[in-house]
């Protein structure tokens, strides 16, 4: 990557953090925060009314939801699991990532905004979870070592980074083998008139773009996943949609690409 790629990477990488910074604050003061309007995405499947049971979650972490879906309905998680999720926002899904695998197991959270971690960890704390940790760091860079999680998620969080497929490489990279990935985000359908799409990135909050279907499977491909499913969930405004991906890890060091949807 040329220096000024570089440079335009980290500028919209700081964006993206200023502007959740301010809505962490927002959270923490009371307010429901919103990254786009309901009314976007049939069905209302958008921030905390994508889950089916919120049960005992703060106030704060459901009031900070800003995902398109629900990646714990899809990641399978099992009792003594490491999980990670990118972009952790207030820690919904990292609180019920906790439930899941148990006091055996450990929910990581990962997020690039300071005031998101501070929040998330209240939200922890007043939740009574013990099994989660929340970690300041960016998605391009996850600051875990290699081979160490059983499942990673993300919750409408991929569309905003201007490098994404190094989040695919380096979820790729942490992941053990046989890991699984299993991710909500925004995708674009193929073929869109390039301002319509634009409008419609705009619009669903996808400041940084989205990737078409055709896109996602060649970079899940590119980073080493054998095996990848993208399921679209709900139609967005403009020919975008929430769609789940899902993708596993290989036990091998093979790199032929399975590719099923």
């Amino acid at each position: 990557m040329s220096e000024r790629a570089e440079s335009a990477v980290e500028q919209i990488r700081a964006d993206v953090v200023t502007r959740y910074g301010e809505l962490a604050k927002a959270a923490r003061e009371g307010r429901q925060v919103v990254d786009c309007e309901p009314q976007e995405f049939t069905g209302g499947c958008f921030g905390a009314a994508g889950y089916d049971d919120t049960t005992g979650l703060p106030e704060g972490a459901l009031r900070a939801s800003l995902g398109c879906g629900n990646p714990i309905a899809v990641a399978d998680l099992r009792p003594g699991e490491v999980v990670l999720d990118l972009g952790s926002g207030g820690g919904i899904d990292v609180l019920l990532s906790a439930r899941r695998v148990g006091p055996t197991g450990k929910a990581y959270g990962l997020d690039a905004a300071p005031e998101m971690i501070e929040l998330a960890r209240a939200n922890a704390t007043e939740a009574g979870a013990t099994n989660v940790e929340f970690v300041h760091g960016h998605i391009e860079d996850i600051p875990l070592p290699d081979a160490s999680v059983d499942v990673i998620i993300s919750n409408c969080v991929i569309n905003l980074s201007a490098d994404k497929p190094r989040v695919l490489t380096e979820a790729f990279r942490v992941l053990k083998p046989g890991g699984r990935l299993g991710i909500s985000d925004v995708i674009a359908d193929d073929g869109l008139d390039s301002t319509q799409r634009a409008r419609a990135e705009h619009l669903v909050g996808c400041s940084v773009g989205t990737l078409t279907e055709t896109e996602y499977r060649a970079m899940l491909a590119k980073a080493g996943f054998t095996t990848y499913t993208i399921t679209r969930t709900h139609a967005a405004t403009g020919g975008l949609h929430s769609a789940i991906v899902q993708a596993v890890k290989p036990t091998t060091t093979s790199r032929s690409t399975v590719a099923s949807v």
